[in-house]
């Protein structure tokens, strides 16, 4: 039932203090926003790509080094439309402030910036992973979506990325789209399947706030199904299933040993740093995220004192709630024994009744020998378990605050 447990468990960290580390750089720019993206991308000036990449410079030399990553993930916008010179210099940037060469190393490319020359040197200077975002092999829905390929791109993209000599290739798509059937997703996701990636992300859309789409949706079908939603869930991961890719968490699934370590990482609640314009950090006992807009990140970085906005202090108490929320999205569930040893601190008893509740209405299943997992049903209200356990900390700690009186 849980195929990646020995993986990601010896990627969790095992205690509250040093765990593994993942660096993210967000790269901004995009040649024109997708109708259903909320990031922060910005137009890819000359200009503006130049002061990117000394920002970068300037912000990785405020980090104390060398950093012991184990992973490294360039995001978007569109990573891939850095040119090449740009892409190895961004590289060479952060290389230079880790201890050792990261052990996965992913690239998000967009199928029309997919480039031979741009492979070769991504190989070069030490990619292991490339991320496409496909989105869907149907041109309809492309172009609803407001994506400028086309899905015979898509496919020739993949062949280069093969021909550059990548085995580590995860493919992005999207679901529940307007219009879009249940055979409809069936369709998509077997043609992704037939190119044979290691991994495969499929995601529920997500109607953003103050995204073209939302408002194109809400004015024309109205606020989405969720009985629709949940069926193309099923769907999906039935005939993933089917094709072979193990599911390890909500919306991801891989070959076996093809699971992302980034995002285990960032699920499991261990520490990453995020370089570049609305980056997130959660590092040295804060949680962040850097300004949004290109020029206010650069003026910070500039005079050496990156403005933070949403900043937190950690305590064992916060971590320990995202790591539950965060670590029942992934099939392999939790494991309460581990979380106790790594939260100490935190008497977690008034979870026992919670975990009982829901496995009376088979939400969750118990597992040997203490480990707590959604059931196929429980994945399918994942969200609403998240609330929920966010619902118990606050009761909790409004007990806790009265017996202080």
């Amino acid at each position: 039932m849980f195929p990646f447990g020995p993986q990601s468990e010896c990627f969790m960290p095992q205690s509250f203090g040093p765990s593994p580390l993942g660096v993210y750089c967000h790269v901004p720019f995009c040649p024109g926003g997708c109708d259903f993206c909320s990031f922060y991308r910005t137009g890819p000036r000359r200009g503006d790509v130049v002061a990117y990449l000394r920002g970068i410079e300037r912000e990785a030399a405020l980090l104390d080094g060398p950093l012991a990553a184990e992973t490294l993930f360039f995001g978007g916008g569109t990573p891939g439309l850095l040119s090449t010179k740009d892409l190895v210099a961004l590289g060479e940037t952060v290389l230079a402030k880790l201890e050792r060469p990261p052990a996965e190393w992913t690239v998000e490319m967009a199928p029309t910036t997919v480039k031979a020359d741009k492979l070769a040197a991504l190989k070069e200077i030490g990619v292991t992973r490339i991320s496409m975002g496909v989105q869907s092999f149907d041109p309809d829905l492309l172009r609803a979506m407001g994506r400028r390929h086309k899905p015979e791109r898509s496919r020739a993209a993949f062949e280069s990325i093969r021909a550059a000599g990548f085995d580590n290739v995860n493919v992005d798509m999207i679901f529940a789209l307007p219009g879009q059937t249940a055979a409809m997703v069936v369709a998509d996701l077997a043609e992704a399947a037939a190119l044979e990636p290691e991994h495969l992300s499929t995601y529920c859309l997500t109607l953003e706030e103050n995204t073209p789409l939302r408002e194109k949706v809400l004015s024309t079908t109205g606020e989405p199904d969720a009985d629709r939603e949940a069926e193309l869930f099923v769907r999906a991961w039935d005939f993933l299933a089917e094709a072979g890719f193990g599911q390890y968490e909500i919306s991801n699934f891989a070959r076996p040993g093809r699971a992302c370590l980034h995002n285990i990482n960032t699920w499991a609640m261990g520490e990453w740093i995020g370089l570049g314009p609305s980056a997130a950090s959660q590092y040295a006992g804060r949680r962040y995220s850097n300004q949004a807009g290109l020029a206010e990140w650069l003026r910070g970085v500039e005079r050496g004192a990156p403005e933070r906005v949403d900043e937190v202090a950690l305590t064992g108490r916060l971590l320990a709630e995202d790591a539950i929320i965060f670590g029942l999205r992934m099939n392999d569930g939790i494991a309460i024994g581990r979380l106790r040893e790594r939260f100490a601190m935190v008497d977690l008893s008034f979870l026992d009744s919670f975990w009982r509740d829901l496995a009376a209405e088979d939400i969750v299943a118990f597992h040997e020998p203490d480990r707590i997992a959604l059931t196929a049903k429980g994945r399918l209200l994942a969200d609403r378990v998240g609330v929920e356990v966010m619902d118990a900390f606050d009761r909790d700690a409004d007990r806790k605050a009265i017996d202080l009186k």
